[in-house]
């Protein structure tokens, strides 16, 4: 089968389309194949050798998928040969085939599609668990969504409006912005003028919250835009890692509180991973949740759907397609 490699760490150069003999499940597992794998920043940061995304190489990227499954191991009862299922957190689905812990997939309902389930699994379950856990969004709070075209922002922006929240969303313009406004966003605004937003539209209070995945572009203006109380949510990077901060801002701020969660510890249950799928998917299907995919590409262009997620300048969400 066709693996992407990554050969060292680096630029989007050192990923290679590989031949490997196929996987045998063991006890507990399944062999999936995979219909499409989602591209994400995580994925950039571990060929980057990031933090805690670092991983020695050779490494296969890839932490999301959606296929079918074709083999199951022993003990292995509550999945069969020709389920459809999705995954986010085990790695390697930069692949024809990926071996997953039975107990860490999802079932994908007939309504959803496998391109769709594998653009919203990560991605829709990031956005689950930013408005109903990290901080929960009330009818009537004000969220700052940066980056609101992109993948999670979309779906985070439909989100927050379905609890009665009001949006603030950041854009670069253009089609992003129109992006933004159909999913629901209230004000739509560049980087450089949200918080002027923010204060005409709490006449001058502040937001209760804001998602911030963009990081060290937006990290100062974020904190400032915040509500006495208010929360910071930084959960992603895409401009860099925020630099370090004296903790004193948060006091003299307002009693400021600030959290960089990330999906594993939402999901580390079984129960709450199927909880937070199920629900996504039940909206999907519904008609309730839209998904956009931004792009489609061939395993052998892994290195080019990172490059193109890393300049920002696409909307929604990537996938490689194996069967490409």
């Amino acid at each position: 089968m066709r693996v992407v490699v990554g050969e060292r760490l680096g630029g989007p150069d050192v990923l290679r389309v590989t031949e490997q003999e196929a996987p045998l499940p063991g006890p507990g597992q399944v062999v999936v194949d995979v219909a499409a794998a989602g591209v994400n920043y995580m994925d950039i940061y571990q060929r980057e050798g990031v933090g805690n995304y670092r991983t020695e190489p050779p490494f296969v990227p890839g932490a999301e998928g959606a296929g079918t499954v074709a083999a199951v191991g022993e003990d292995v009862t509550t999945l069969a040969v020709g389920d459809r299922v999705a995954w986010a957190g085990p790695g390697s689905s930069y692949a024809e085939q990926v071996v997953l812990p039975a107990n860490r997939v999802v079932s994908v309902p007939d309504e959803v599609s496998l391109q769709v389930a594998a653009a919203a699994i990560l991605q829709g379950m990031t956005a689950h668990y930013l408005v109903t856990s990290t901080y929960p969004v009330r009818e009537g709070d004000v969220a700052v969504v940066h980056a609101a075209a992109g993948g999670v922002g979309l779906l985070l922006t439909q989100m927050v409006k379905r609890r009665g929240g009001i949006v603030v969303a950041t854009t670069s313009g253009g089609e992003k912005a129109e992006l933004a406004l159909g999913a629901g966003a209230d004000h739509v605004v560049g980087y450089d003028r949200f918080r002027a937003i923010v204060d005409e539209a709490t006449e001058g209070v502040g937001a209760h919250v804001v998602y911030d995945g963009v990081g060290k572009d937006t990290f100062d203006d974020s904190l400032a835009a915040l509500r006495p109380r208010g929360m910071m949510v930084l959960y992603g990077a895409s401009s860099g890692q925020a630099p370090p901060f004296d903790p004193q801002r948060l006091n003299s701020g307002g009693s400021l509180f600030l959290t960089r969660p990330t999906l594993v510890h939402y999901i580390a249950d079984t129960t709450e991973l199927r909880w937070r799928a199920s629900e996504v998917f039940d909206l999907i299907a519904k008609g309730e949740l839209e998904v956009r995919i931004g792009g489609t590409y061939p395993l052998a262009d892994a290195a080019r759907a990172q490059g193109d997620l890393a300049s920002r300048r696409t909307t929604g969400k990537l996938l490689l397609l194996p069967g490409l």
